[in-house]
This record gives C-alpha cells, sequence and structure tokens, in this order.
C-alpha cells in the first residue's frame, strides 16, 4: 500500500511512518515541520525505498493537490495537528487553523482526488483524533465510540471539528473514512514538553517537577508503538465509516505516574536520587479534565487488537531511550515554549 502520512515528523507520526515502512509499505510523509517536528524522528527510514518526504502545510490546498497528484497513494493517514493543551489555551487560532480548517483542505483535496481516480473502492481517509473530544469522566464509567462529544479546551475542541467533518463528508460525500480516537501517548521521540519527557528531563537536572493541581488527574498511557500497530491495523481492516477507540488499558492518576517514573531514574541515573523529592505541585490549568478512560471492546472484538507493553515497562523504555538519546533531545529545549509554563491563563 501507498500511504500518504500528515504530521509524519511528528510523535505519533513519525512512529507510524517508521513501522509501516519496516512492514513494507510505500510511505509519503507530509509535514510542515513546525515547532514540535523533527526529521531526526524518521532518520532511520530517510534511505528507504519507497519513502519520500513533502514539506507542506496542510492549510496550502494547492500544495496538496499536488502532492497527491505525484504521488497518488491509495490511503490517508491524517496525524498533523497542532496537540499541546497548554499552547492552545495561550494561542487558539493556531490549532483552529490547523486542526479545522486543515483538516477541512486535506478532506477536499482527498475527495477531489478520489473522484477524479474514478473512486476506488480501496482508497481510504483515516483521521487520527483524541479521547479529550469527550470531555471530563467522573470516577466511573468509560469513553466509547458513542459517548456524546463535550470538549473542553481550544486543543479538544478544534479536534472535535475536526472528527465532524470527516463523518460529514463520509455522509455527504461517500468520501470511505475511518476515525480513531486513541488515549494518551508516551514513549520515544515524544516531544519536551508533554508530561512524561517533562518529569524525566526535570529529573536528569535536578529540578523541580511539576505537578498539576493535587496529581489526582487520571489517564489512560498508551505506548506509542501500540498505537501505530493500532492505527495500520485499522487502515487495513477496519470497516469504513467506523470510528475505533484506542486504549493502553492502563489507567494512572498523573501523581502515581510521575512517581513510577522518579523510581526507574533511581534506578537508572541514581545520581540525584530519591527524584520524587523533587515533585512540586503547581496550579492547575484551567478547565483541566478530571479523568479520561478508554472503552477498547470494539477494535479488540471486530480487529483483535491489544496493547502490548504495559505502562510500567512502557515508562522503563521510555526513561532508557532518553538517557540513551541526549543528542535527540536537547537542541530541542531551545525551541520555543520549551521548558516554560504556558496555559495558565
Amino acid at each position: 500500500m501507498k500511504i500518504l502520512v500528515t504530521g509524519g515528523a511528528g510523535f505519533i507520526g513519525s512512529a507510524v511512518v517508521r513501522l509501516a515502512v519496516a512492514r513494507g509499505h510505500e510511505v509519503v510523509n507530509l509535514d510542515a515541520l513546525t515547532y514540535a517536528a523533527n526529521l531526526e524522528n524518521v532518520a532511520s527510514v530517510a534511505d528507504a525505498p519507497g519513502y519520500a518526504f513533502e514539506k507542506a502545510d496542510i492549510r496550502d490546498r494547492a500544495a496538496l493537490d499536488r502532492i497527491l497528484a505525484q504521488h497518488r497513494p491509495d490511503a490517508i493517514m491524517h496525524l498533523a495537528a497542532e496537540s499541546h493543551v497548554d499552547r492552545s489555551i495561550d494561542g487558539p487560532d493556531a490549532f483552529v487553523q490547523t486542526n479545522v480548517i486543515g483538516t477541512f483542505n486535506l478532506l477536499e483535496a482527498a475527495r477531489a482526488y478520489w473522484t477524479a481516480a474514478g473512486r476506488p473502492e480501496g482508497f481510504r481517509f483515516h483521521h487520527i483524533s483524541t479521547d479529550e473530544v469527550f470531555g471530563s469522566l467522573g470516577p466511573e464509567g468509560q469513553f466509547t465510540e458513542d459517548t456524546s462529544y463535550d470538549p473542553r479546551s481550544p486543543y479538544s475542541a478544534s479536534k472535535a471539528g475536526s472528527d465532524h467533518l470527516v463523518r460529514a463528508w463520509a455522509e455527504t460525500y461517500g468520501l470511505p473514512t475511518l476515525l480513531t480516537n486513541c488515549s494518551n501517548n508516551y514513549g520515544p521521540f515524544h516531544f519536551p514538553e508533554k508530561l512524561v519527557p517533562v518529569v524525566i528531563l526535570k529529573a536528569l537536572a535536578g529540578q523541580p517537577i511539576p505537578v498539576y493541581g493535587d496529581g489526582g488527574n487520571v489517564r489512560d498511557w498508551l505506548y506509542v508503538e501500540d498505537h501505530a500497530d493500532a492505527l495500520l491495523l485499522v487502515l487495513e481492516k477496519g470497516a469504513v465509516g467506523r470510528s475505533y477507540n484506542i486504549g493502553g488499558e492502563n489507567e494512572a492518576k498523573n501523581i502515581d505516574l510521575v512517581r513510577t517514573i522518579c523510581a526507574h531514574m533511581d534506578e537508572l541515573h541514581p545520581e540525584g536520587a530519591p527524584h520524587a523529592e523533587l515533585i512540586t505541585f503547581v496550579a492547575d490549568r484551567p478547565g483541566h479534565d478530571r479523568r479520561y478512560a478508554i472503552d477498547p471492546t470494539r477494535i479488540r472484538t471486530e480487529l483483535g487488537w491489544r496493547p502490548s507493553v504495559t505502562v510500567e515497562e512502557g515508562l522503563r523504555r521510555t526513561v532508557e531511550w532518553y538517557l540513551a538519546n541526549r543528542d535527540w533531545w536537547q537542541p530541542l529545549l531551545s525551541r520555543e515554549g520549551v521548558g516554560t509554563r504556558l496555559g495558565a491563563a
């Protein structure tokens, strides 16, 4: 299969690119190379047969038309997005422009390309989204594919908008779409403004480790390489028009996750131990959702997928990776906004 991956130089997108190439697919990686993108994420496959990179912005319709006409993909996996909640609080405009307008442009470009090609039956438009569109859960229950949308941040609202566009293009124009909503990802190549890498790098530097509020916010943690595996499975075997929730089956409070990372740091980098003494509670994020939890029954029963990596094992792998790959993350610390408190408004 020839797959066009948008956002393929980002965290999740690059995991998809690496795995797709490893499995013998041809891949066209389309990325605008904004602040969180890094071509080092795909350096291991840059010279692989059938891999191509296109620097382009999904807001640029002419570029999308050119790339689709030139490469003629069998499928589009749409991962390009602004994704950091804190940044969305400070600057929501970029999230609406990229996540809503960009998705609209990509849908229209895909529809034109698919129509001109004679509406081939095997074509797929796979839109990758987040469980944050469903809002906040109480102590019980899980998100299913039928959960009502209730976004509570500019980021989740913009992703909800893009989800609605995808469903509308499927219903109105017959575009063969797939939609997935995933839980919190973590793992190698995670841009160092998100919780897991922040904890690792603060612990490594002996600096205070910030934890929002009381640390009781609960997330379902999904190892990024498990997510990439699930996404390719949905692309290949998912039912057209269907949505699938992808979860790690690893619910954890933020404070417990942070303490687990600190314990791994104590063992793997004893200098500065016990690292848990660096934990510092800070003012909570505005509108901070209390709990997310995914019910993965549909993808498990229909497609036979389950995550293979526990959160304990995945966090250890992630700590080991950051300790071994300073040349990857050190240059990123100077990028705009990294290392400073965002989203406190």
